[in-house]
């Protein structure tokens, strides 16, 4: 992962705040500024949580990718 503010920081700044959101990920695929992502967190334990949460997005994703494909 990496650290620091990345281009897409502010993005993911916005949504946290507007969201009230303890944890926000932000993905950007061919954007105006190229890909990247943003992860941002009120606590740093919750970080600990990204790779679970992604395999779950991911596995929801394939889910209803089989089911469009039917």
């Amino acid at each position: 992962m990496s650290h620091g503010p990345g281009k897409y920081d502010p993005i993911c700044t916005k949504v946290r705040e507007e969201t009230e959101a303890a944890f926000a990920c932000v993905i950007i695929s061919h954007g105006n500024q190229g890909s990247g992502f943003s992860v941002q967190s009120v606590s740093p334990k919750l970080l600990n949580a990204i790779p679970d949460i992604l395999e779950s997005i991911a596995k929801q994703i394939r889910t209803d990718m089989k089911g469009m494909q039917q």
